[in-house]
């Protein structure tokens, strides 16, 4: 070996000096421990101290926080449960479960999708090393549980879904949403359209069905929230743009109103030939066109079913995990987003919590992108959220 060989980790050597590992190295410098050290605190406030023989006297004698990461009641990233709704204005993010599959039409199992998410959340620290940040110290985040969903009724679902998302929504908090089935789409989209005023949303559709059917088996099911979501004034179907369409699951029906409402489109071979920026300023450009805000809708099953396999309608030849996200954060970090939903995750179909892992990944990664875009911590309430309800908006259907 030659006398002038040189060994040391890749981060010493200026050949290495601009990679991301070494920009992350030096980022988790700058990054405050605050919220650490208060949750050590309240951990030993309220879960009293540990036993004499434990050394780490941040331990605390019951689990209370991130730590073990298989103790403790789920929620999303341990995150406090904020019982007293009435308080969400009071955080950055609430996430909010629904658990809902009446609007099923094959397999069902997504009324646990919110369950699945929850629990193998624990798995993920509150710091992405790539990214350099760390949502305990940057963003407050609460889980408000679930909305209460009535079985075998969708309308009534969908009654009290808007009624729950339009009270998060109008507080300011950002509304992060645990699916259930696609048929949420639309009570979603019309909680934050009740609170749009004269302003205008544009949704990013992710997904590998089209879903704008009218109906489906004479109901609106998880075929079908986009045709209804569309008819609203304030999310119009020109703003509608959806990622990753294709397969032998697209009923012609909704082909149909896609091609009538000129609706936005990109298969994934779209996508692959085209390349992910410019699907990205695709979605970006008629998204934002016309409209204050977008609203984004991510159906796991966009992802190829190799690595999503608990969903109810898996489709083969769908988006890889990094193309989907590497997606989402470039249309987070210049679009302003209004709210994120994660449906379809169907847990009894699931192996080892794969699909359920995948889905706290899009929910964290959203989390990073919206600090790393300024858009969180939020000074004050954006302005496209009216404060006062308009009720009627979305009420046509009879």
């Amino acid at each position: 070996m030659a006398e002038n060989s040189t060994f040391g980790p890749p981060n010493s050597d200026p050949n290495f000096s601009s990679t991301e590992a070494n920009r992350a190295l030096e980022k988790e410098a700058q990054l405050p421990l605050t919220g650490w050290q208060q949750e050590v605190d309240r951990g030993l406030e309220l879960g009293l101290e540990a036993a004499a023989s434990i050394r780490d006297r941040s331990i605390p004698t019951f689990s209370r926080g991130e730590l073990p990461h298989y103790a403790g009641i789920n929620t999303f990233l341990k995150a406090p449960y904020l019982e007293d709704v009435r308080k969400v204005d009071e955080y950055d993010i609430a996430v909010v479960g629904v658990p809902h599959d009446s609007g099923t039409t094959y397999r069902p199992g997504t009324r646990f999708g919110p369950q699945g998410i929850r629990r193998i959340s624990a798995l993920y620290t509150p710091y992405n090393f790539e990214l350099g940040i760390d949502l305990r110290e940057q963003i407050t985040l609460c889980d408000v549980g679930d909305i209460f969903t009535i079985p075998a009724n969708n309308e009534k679902s969908f009654d009290q879904i808007s009624k729950g998302v339009a009270h998060i929504f109008s507080s300011g908090a950002f509304p992060i949403i645990l699916g259930g089935d696609h048929s949420i789409g639309f009570p979603t989209v019309r909680g934050v359209c009740r609170h749009l005023g004269d302003k205008k949303v544009g949704i990013i559709h992710f997904d590998r069905h089209v879903d704008t059917q009218e109906t489906d088996l004479d109901e609106r099911m998880h075929t079908c929230p986009w045709f209804h979501a569309t008819n609203m004034a304030n999310a119009p179907a020109k703003n509608l743009v959806q990622l990753g369409i294709g397969g032998w699951q697209v009923p012609r029906q909704g082909v149909k109103v896609c091609r009538e409402r000129a609706t936005n489109i990109l298969t994934v071979t779209d996508i692959t030939e085209i390349g992910l920026d410019a699907a990205v300023d695709f979605a970006l450009e008629r998204a934002l066109d016309g409209t204050d805000c977008v609203y984004i809708s991510f159906d796991i099953d966009c992802i190829d079913a190799g690595f999503v396999p608990g969903t109810g309608w898996p489709e083969p030849g769908g988006l890889m995990p990094r193309e989907a996200l590497y997606m989402l954060g470039k249309i987070i970090q210049k679009a302003p987003v209004c709210g994120l939903e994660i449906v379809e995750v169907s847990p009894p179909y699931d192996i080892s919590d794969m699909t359920s892992l995948m889905a706290t990944r899009v929910i964290c990664d959203t989390m990073a992108h919206l600090v790393l875009s300024g858009q969180l911590p939020r000074q004050k309430a954006p302005d496209y959220i009216h404060p006062e309800a308009n009720m009627a908006v979305g009420s046509e259907w009879v």
